[in-house]
């Protein structure tokens, strides 16, 4: 049985940006992440060893997110990568990276990128 495991609102302080500035000062950005795995063992055995450990997938996200890089692309697929390597019992994935208040010259509430496989 397939189901889907969601982390919604990872909110973590970050130093990523394409300005120099962005990346020195940082600032407050919002990760989702989603998966799809095998549920049948778990929701029967109750085991946390027989399912995708939540609290790891957290972890990566925390790892990956203090790597600082220019692009919200280039964070998010480093996540997926990682998901990917550490958790292969995950057969798709998607996580999406918001930074808040993006320095665009306007008010925005955040710029968001998407990435899945």
């Amino acid at each position: 049985m397939i189901g889907k495991i969601e982390l919604t609102g990872i909110r973590i302080f970050a130093h990523h940006g394409c300005f120099e500035q962005e990346r020195e000062i940082g600032n407050f950005f919002i990760v989702d992440m989603e998966c799809l795995t095998d549920m049948s063992l778990p929701m029967l055995d109750d085991n946390l060893d027989s399912a995708v450990n939540y609290q790891k997938i957290y972890d990566l996200v925390k790892e990956e997110m203090a790597v600082p890089s220019r692009l919200l692309e280039h964070v998010a697929g480093r996540i997926l990568l990682r998901l990917r390597k550490d958790f292969p019992e995950v057969v798709s994935a998607k996580v999406s990276v918001a930074k808040l208040n993006p320095p665009l010259g306007g008010e925005v509430a955040s710029s968001r990128v998407t990435l899945s496989y």
